[in-house]
């Protein structure tokens, strides 16, 4: 393949195709036309003399090699976004992008970080992607974001993740349920109620599936609920109970009783998770330095992990341990 051939501009376009495994789909993002997409595409193989996608179930989906391509024009684009990054600080300013996704209940806390983080680095533009597990999981494999938020990372080697803050499941229940006003019951007196509960794979239903599983326990009357302010109407409006984070919970308005079960709260966490195959942009670092000194300053102290200020240098010395590698490779 002869590089010389390539542009910016091609590459951009694959990547985009790419993550949105349709030419049309990717042609509106971009503000072109299908037929010139197809065409930069065509030209894009022709040069690596390989095929860079197959069609599987009406989408398109990338070859080993195009998977190889799909890598490498990531890292260029990022590498020459850090470049800009650099430039602008050079010039005495905090700028560039950064892109970071995080599950549903993260949303309640994350904001309160980008805030500060904000009044610290003003000139970074920050994109939210927001969506149960399964949709984030999505875009971690698809490497759309820089950064993410998991309160059950995924797992495998292109995954590098830390412990940032807990995220405490509690049971729930409506202010006049009989159990509200009791000093202590067990999980088994609440098996007769009916329990409001995420969708599969959530990871509060993970974790609250795993714990009855280690106790011998399972639930009753179930009603799945896709929402966590749908679940908490709906616990407050007597529907049932749930488990639910603390977090959540706090910035709800309903008038609901947390209940004093044995084993309870479970003890969950959210983790900063990045890809170890894709270079960290500069923005992603900032963001990193900052909440390594700043995050007791944005949230509850008593909730940030105890080795917040080595989130820096973990991250750090992780991506150039992914970077050598791949070299190496």
């Amino acid at each position: 393949m002869n590089i010389r051939h390539l542009s910016f501009r091609l590459l951009q376009v694959y990547i985009q195709t790419v993550r949105s495994a349709s030419i049309s789909a990717a042609a509106r993002a971009l503000h072109l036309t299908q037929p010139t997409v197809s065409l930069q595409l065509k030209k894009l193989a022709d040069e690596v003399g390989e095929a860079l996608f197959v069609s599987r179930d009406g989408r398109m989906v990338t070859t080993p090699v195009g998977d190889e391509l799909y890598r490498a024009a990531c890292d260029v684009i990022g590498r020459f976004d850090d470049f800009n990054g650099f430039l602008d600080h050079a010039r005495g300013g905090h700028s560039g992008t950064l892109s970071i996704g995080i599950v549903t209940t993260a949303k309640y806390v994350v904001p309160r970080i980008l805030g500060g983080f904000y009044r610290q680095s003003p000139g970074v533009n920050v994109t939210l992607n927001i969506g149960n597990r399964a949709h984030i999981l999505d875009r971690f494999a698809r490497q759309e974001d820089d950064l993410y938020v998991f309160s059950h990372p995924p797992t495998g080697a292109s995954v590098q993740a830390r412990r940032i803050l807990s995220n405490p499941l509690q049971v729930i229940a409506p202010l006049e349920h009989w159990s509200a006003g009791l000093r202590q019951l067990s999980f088994e007196q609440l098996r007769g109620e009916r329990f409001l509960i995420r969708e599969p794979g959530s990871a509060t239903r993970m974790m609250l599936e795993a714990w009855l599983i280690g106790h011998g326990l399972e639930l009753g009357a179930t009603m799945q609920i896709e929402s966590n302010e749908a679940i908490r109407l709906a616990v407050a409006a007597g529907l049932g109970l749930s488990v639910i984070s603390a977090h959540t919970l706090q910035e709800g308005r309903e008038r609901l009783a947390v209940l004093p079960v044995d084993g309870f709260p479970l003890e969950s966490n959210w983790y900063l998770v990045c890809r170890k195959d894709r270079r960290l942009q500069q923005a992603a670092m900032q963001l990193i330095g900052f909440m390594a000194g700043h995050l007791q300053h944005c949230v509850d102290p008593a909730l940030v992990a105890p080795d917040i200020a080595t989130l820096a240098q973990y991250f750090s010395s992780g991506a150039v341990a992914g970077h050598e590698r791949r070299r190496l490779e």
